[in-house]
């Protein structure tokens, strides 16, 4: 079955005022939907268009080499998006706050504290702020703990060490993409990823950690 483009979980405008309802409609109408198109259009006629995103990602070393790099980036980001409009919820229903529970532990374990100085969020912002170019900030889990990882373009964990530069199961991931949001916070990156704590749904990031556990 092809890809397709899921739907957001909420409205273009929900994640306002931290992330604009202009940029929501072009990166996951306009960027996210070409991913989709690309990935199709690469695979069409043969026998893998009917594989899943994450076999594509996941398997990149059985594709033929003209198809690896064009699935590697569109199925790729059609991976990263996906989970980056599920991970986002309206400030204050079901967005921003803090992780509790058992991912607030292993953070804790991992990091020495959620947002205390040298903490995650300051580690993890430092990963998407230091990001040169295109690319994103994941939480990555392996073996019950967490760790913090960058990758370029549309390179997801999952692909592997030898090709992203990390592995594991990413349960967390920021775009630092230009698109995410140039429009609103121009080359003020550090802005924008001080922003995107508001909409981050720790419980739906929970949700992936108990999975990838």
């Amino acid at each position: 079955m092809a890809l397709t483009l899921p739907n957001l979980p909420y409205a273009f405008e929900a994640l306002e005022p931290h992330i604009d309802s202009q940029t929501m409609q072009i990166h996951h109408g306009k960027h996210h939907n070409a991913y989709v198109t690309n990935a199709n259009n690469a695979l069409k006629g043969t026998p893998f268009e009917n594989w899943s995103a994450l076999d594509l990602i996941t398997k990149l070393g059985e594709l033929p080499d003209d198809k690896r790099g064009p699935v590697r980036n569109n199925a790729g980001g059609h991976v990263n998006h996906s989970m980056f409009w599920e991970i986002m919820a309206p400030a204050g229903n079901g967005g921003g706050g803090a992780p509790t529970g058992a991912l607030a532990v292993a953070i804790n374990a991992a990091f020495g504290s959620f947002d205390g100085a040298g903490g995650f969020k300051e580690k993890f912002a430092a990963a998407g702020t230091g990001r040169f170019g295109s690319g994103w900030a994941w939480l990555i889990a392996k073996g019950g703990k967490l760790e913090i990882a960058s990758t370029p373009n549309q390179d997801n964990p999952l692909m592997g060490k030898a090709i992203a530069g990390c592995d594991g199961t990413p349960i967390l991931g920021l775009d630092v993409w230009e698109h995410a949001y140039y429009l609103k916070y121009q080359n003020r990156r550090p802005d924008y990823v001080a922003a995107w704590w508001n909409v981050v749904n720790w419980s739906k990031v929970a949700e992936n950690f108990a999975k990838a556990k």
